[in-house]
């Protein structure tokens, strides 16, 4: 048995533009967007509707970016925690980890609610009702915790699988160490 290094495209174009441009645009509404303006819902609107396009690619897309892929289920998670117990990230840990999935659905959640309630904040319905921009500045400072979770979990899971996460989301590539018979 001998193990060998591979390059397996992971992210196609839509997963990764979706993730940075969704990025770019939670990061300015939360930091230097003025709230309440037509640029930060303009921006709302756009990083709501690349959440629901890539809600709709889970079904849809490649391989990597299906729900199929990565969807956590007890199975899947028992495993992935053993793999991880035993630090073997081989082609099982090429797409993301059911782990992963959850943050992914929480911050798509928290996104497409922050999307909903700015939208009906501005209806003539819901205009000026205090629960809802409640709720709005709740989800946004869900963000605050999500977020940064993230991006802690990108780094130590880039750590840990000695894989640099980042760097896969722009080049849509990942490195595996797989190994083979000979």
């Amino acid at each position: 048995m001998s193990q060998k290094t591979i390059k397996v495209k992971v992210w196609d174009i839509l997963v990764r533009l979706t993730h940075w441009v969704v990025a770019i645009g939670i990061f300015a509404n939360l930091t230097f967007i003025e709230e309440g303006n037509d640029i930060h819902e303009y921006v709302g609107y756009v990083v709501a509707g690349l959440v629901v396009l890539r809600l709709f690619w889970g079904f849809v897309g490649t391989k990597y970016a299906r729900f199929t892929n990565f969807f956590p289920t007890p199975s899947r998670i028992k495993h992935h925690v053993q793999h991880m117990k035993n630090r073997e990230f081989g082609m099982d840990a090429v797409g993301h980890n059911p782990l992963a999935s959850f943050m992914i659905f929480a911050l798509w959640g928290t996104i497409l609610g922050l999307g909903v309630t700015g939208y009906l904040m501005g209806t003539d319905q819901f205009w000026g009702v205090e629960w809802l921009g409640e709720l709005h500045e709740v989800l946004a400072k869900g963000l605050y915790l999500l977020v940064p979770l993230h991006i802690v979990a990108s780094i130590v899971m880039s750590y840990w699988q000695k894989q640099n996460l980042v760097k896969s989301m722009i080049t849509g590539n990942k490195t595996v160490v797989v190994t083979t018979d000979n």
